[in-house]
């Protein structure tokens, strides 16, 4: 079986791992998912994930231009006793949007996971988010728990 990803003969999209050289797209991207993010810290970013064999940063191209982004999350999962893999960023631009390039930045996610020996996979969603909630359904997610957040500030 191949590592390479293969979207199918309708869709002309490239995914592969992000690398410090890709920061302007990656901080576009972030920044169209509503996460404030310039040049810098985005080559940070993935220089973090780049770092960390439980995480993955996979980008989507299309006609040599990025349009979008998939970060991925490893995460021994206590409740279950296995791996989870865990869905923290997915984004296509605007302009590629419904064209296929997110439900195929999701299956190599999900070619990832299993790869990764995940169980499971899983991500959340903002709640003012209702046509990101219809495309995750759409693609076989359901829904599945409330999440709490609490900031932890300085103190």
């Amino acid at each position: 079986m191949s590592h390479a990803f293969s979207p199918g003969p309708d869709l002309d999209v490239d995914l592969r791992n992000a690398v410090p050289a890709d920061a302007d797209d990656v901080a576009r991207l972030l920044c169209e998912l509503g996460y404030p993010c310039d040049i810098q810290d985005a080559a940070e970013r993935i220089s973090m994930i780049l770092a960390n064999d439980r995480q993955a940063l996979v980008l989507a191209r299309r006609q040599g231009a990025v349009c979008g982004l998939v970060a991925l999350d490893f995460m021994y999962y206590l409740p279950l006793g296995t791996t989870t893999c865990r869905v923290t960023a997915l984004v296509v631009t605007p302009s590629a949007q419904g064209q296929g390039i997110g439900r195929a930045l999701l299956k190599e996610a999900e070619r990832r996971a299993r790869a990764g020996g995940a169980a499971r996979i899983e991500l959340t969603s903002g709640a003012q988010r209702t046509e990101a909630h219809a495309f995750y359904r759409a693609c076989g997610y359901s829904d599945s728990s409330v999440r709490f957040v609490k900031p932890l500030g300085s103190a």
